[in-house]
């Protein structure tokens, strides 16, 4: 975990997510709030630095296209 190569990624995602979170609790709309969650955890899930910029970059996607 200690790899500059998902360090940094998993830092800048994870940032992201708090952001989304944030904007979720306050709005009170659940899928900026999951999206937000769970980028926050994927650093953490995710050790490939190919894998979790993909997966981020669909999941910071999702609540544009996703609306509830």
């Amino acid at each position: 975990m200690l790899d500059p190569a998902t360090l940094v990624p998993g830092l800048i995602f994870g940032s992201i997510g708090f952001g989304f979170f944030i904007y979720g609790k306050r709005q009170s709309m659940f899928v900026p709030i999951f999206t937000g969650m769970v980028l926050m955890a994927l650093p953490y899930l995710v050790t490939n630095p190919a894998l979790l910029i993909g997966a981020a970059l669909v999941l910071i996607c999702l609540p544009f296209f996703v609306r509830f």
